[in-house]
């Protein structure tokens, strides 16, 4: 597969410690690494996708995952300074989520911060192919990410269906005054994660492809081959200045992953990390 990262342009200007987290007591202990706290993800199935929403929603089936570890927030611009030495954000604070990146920024920074943490680089900077077998940071797979985000609800988002409740959750379109906000300032989900709706969009590792569930694998799903150099990639869980339906846990988006310009701000979309989890913290 070839993405071509060392091409990619790249945006000079616009990450930070997340902020003390909200969770409840009863939420599972955060994982420390030495660039932040993940959530343990264990290995099992959950129904992916939706019966009711999109057509690029349907079929809606079971995916098993593999145990990983994933950002209990999103990457701050504080966060992303600190390793790429630049912050290409639009709503520049430290704390708040890091913006307008490109799938290759947020690539690159992954890689930058395996070497940090000791660990193995998961992608090839040359062709942008992913090594699931390292032990170091990624995008994560778009069932991935699902799995993360319904954290083992079945409803519309994490918490249920009522909608009255989003605000709890996430900053979006009617309550984020157009603009980003700082991490961890809503409710986590029920394995202890932050802003997966809501807030900025977040890339994955995978091809966009709408028909992509009526042939998914049931094991570890990883998207369609991306022999198309057009190719957009997988966005999920919604933005700043989105609707409620497209933040819900199965809706489904894509973008192009490459240039940014100034007609087109992407102020909407950030990233979180994945890796491995430890042996001892599976």
């Amino acid at each position: 597969m070839k993405r071509m990262l060392f091409v990619l342009p790249v945006i000079v200007g616009a990450c930070s410690a997340p902020q003390p987290s909200q969770a409840a007591k009863s939420m599972p202990p955060a994982v420390k690494t030495a660039t932040g706290e993940m959530a343990l993800v264990p290995a099992g199935a959950f129904e992916m996708g939706s019966h009711t929403g999109e057509p690029d929603e349907a079929p809606a089936h079971t995916v098993h995952v593999d145990a990983f570890l994933i950002d209990r927030c999103e990457v701050t611009q504080a966060q992303f300074e600190a390793l790429m030495h630049k912050n290409p954000s639009h709503f520049q604070q430290p704390n708040h989520p890091v913006e307008q990146v490109t799938w290759a920024d947020a690539a690159f920074y992954c890689n930058a911060r395996s070497r940090a943490d000791g660990l193995t680089p998961c992608y090839d900077e040359e062709t942008g192919a992913c090594d699931f077998d390292a032990d170091g940071y990624r995008l994560p797979t778009e069932a991935e990410w699902e799995c993360a985000c319904r954290a083992g609800s079945e409803a519309s988002y994490c918490f249920g269906d009522d909608v009255a409740r989003l605000g709890d959750y996430a900053w979006f379109g009617e309550n984020a005054g157009k603009k980003t906000h700082p991490v961890a300032t809503r409710k986590p989900n029920a394995f202890g994660i932050h802003d997966m709706h809501g807030n900025v969009l977040e890339w994955c590792n995978d091809v966009f492809e709408k028909g992509y569930y009526a042939e998914s694998p049931e094991r570890n799903p990883r998207g369609p081959a991306d022999d198309d150099p057009a190719a957009d990639f997988v966005l999920r869980g919604g933005a700043w200045d989105m609707s409620a339906d497209t933040l819900r846990s199965a809706y489904r988006a894509g973008d192009t992953p490459g240039q940014i310009d100034g007609c087109f701000r992407r102020d909407q979309i950030g990233f979180r990390c994945v890796r491995k989890p430890p042996a001892d913290a599976r």
